[in-house]
């Protein structure tokens, strides 16, 4: 007998934060529950990743939603979702059901800057293969900077100085 999940209404990604100057884009897979109540990437207070992007930089932590885009702005990295929309019942990605994926080569059309993809975790590389094979742009699963992600913050951000190789250029 299959398991039926009890599943909320559909999830869907936010817009990407991008510009013509953008040179890595990072992708996740799609919006926390926490993510999407605060209307924001990464909202979690326990994510790790603007404290990561703030301190690759050495910049002072914010917690301002526009100062967090002008800092990835500021320093050519764009920021999306793998997927448009689907169901889950958590916030984990191993309760997603339903998925659809964004449009990922309309957007790298129109962003041709961009030389290399990093991947918040497994889960958003994973989705982005069986969607995007065909994608020739190198990639980089970094260690995932959800709280469910068990590896100490200073180990992740060790791992996400590999974007300072090309952001700095």
């Amino acid at each position: 007998m299959s398991k039926i999940l009890k599943t909320d209404s559909p999830i869907y990604s936010f817009a990407p934060i991008a510009d013509i100057y953008s040179k890595v884009l990072i992708l996740g897979t799609v919006p926390s529950k926490e993510s999407l109540r605060m209307n924001a990437y990464y909202a979690h207070p326990q994510n790790a990743f603007w404290k990561i992007i703030f301190n690759l930089y050495n910049l002072p932590f914010s917690t301002d939603i526009q100062i967090r885009k002008e800092v990835l702005l500021q320093n050519g990295i764009a920021l999306w979702d793998v997927l448009r929309t689907c169901e889950r019942i958590s916030s984990l990605d191993t309760d997603i059901r339903m998925e659809r994926p964004n449009d990922l080569h309309a957007f790298l059309s129109s962003h041709p800057g961009i030389s290399k993809i990093y991947f918040n975790g497994k889960s958003a590389a994973r989705y982005f293969n069986k969607y995007f094979s065909d994608i020739t742009l190198p990639g980089q699963v970094m260690p995932s900077t959800s709280p469910a992600h068990a590896i100490k913050w200073e180990r992740k951000l060790e791992a996400w100085l590999e974007i300072l190789t090309i952001t700095r250029k």
